[in-house]
């Protein structure tokens, strides 16, 4: 946290609202920046409302998947292994954290990508959630595989590989106020539905039951000391 009064720090880097007004008068437009050891800007994050917030756990999940995720509980599947994770376990209205679903395969065994036709490929399929916005899965770059029995080329995933989706807290008054002191603990359950094959053949289309849970608290209104507000 960096009080900047003034505004001039956020002038410099070129995200001053100069169209802000009333309580958001002085604010910069919500974002982050990712600056490498050398000071080169490598990566910017930007939201269009002041509500909505990537967590910074969440941005450090999109750069660096294998540090910015708390596996919260790994399940034993037909033919593969899958650890479920999440960027942030606590959140507040306007909180937007990512979860995921790390996919660890054997080897020689594959599961198809999704665009496949022909075979079942693997989907991460999230039931709603009231109050909470689930945005699109992202899939990683598939592998191109050959079947010479077959003489076709199939897009595959091999090896340990990390399906993702954002998860957005809304932020209308009516749901802050229904959040009372404690706030509330919210379950996004689903399952991943995949079919795994070998060299020799292909396993029967299945699906494996997911879970997280994520608490939403209310915001907290404190005013900051008068003296780093902006003026």
């Amino acid at each position: 946290m960096l009080g900047d009064p003034a505004s001039q720090i956020i002038k410099a880097y070129g995200v001053f609202n100069a169209e802000a007004t009333g309580m958001q008068k002085g604010f910069a437009r919500p974002g982050y920046f990712f600056i490498d050891p050398n000071g080169i800007i490598r990566e910017k994050f930007f939201e269009a409302r002041y509500r909505e917030r990537l967590t910074g756990n969440s941005i450090i999940s999109k750069l660096f998947p294998e540090l910015g995720q708390e596996v919260t509980e790994t399940v034993e599947a037909p033919h593969l292994q899958l650890a479920l994770e999440q960027s942030d376990k606590t959140g507040v209205p306007g909180t937007r954290l990512t979860i995921s679903a790390e996919v660890r395969l054997p080897a020689d065994v594959h599961v198809y990508a999704p665009g496949t036709q022909g075979y079942k490929p693997v989907k991460l399929v999230i039931d709603p959630v009231s109050d909470l916005e689930l945005s699109p899965a992202v899939y990683p770059a598939s592998k191109t595989l050959f079947l010479p029995a077959i003489k076709e080329k199939v897009p595959v995933y091999e090896g340990t590989f990390r399906i993702s989706q954002d998860v957005k807290v809304n932020t209308s008054s009516q749901f802050w106020g229904s959040l009372g002191k404690d706030g509330r603990v919210f379950t996004i359950s689903g399952k991943l539905e995949y079919q795994a094959c070998d060299k020799t053949m292909c396993y029967v289309p299945t699906s494996v039951p997911v879970k997280w849970q994520l608490q939403v608290f209310p915001l907290d209104r404190t005013r900051a000391p008068e003296t780093i507000r902006h003026k």
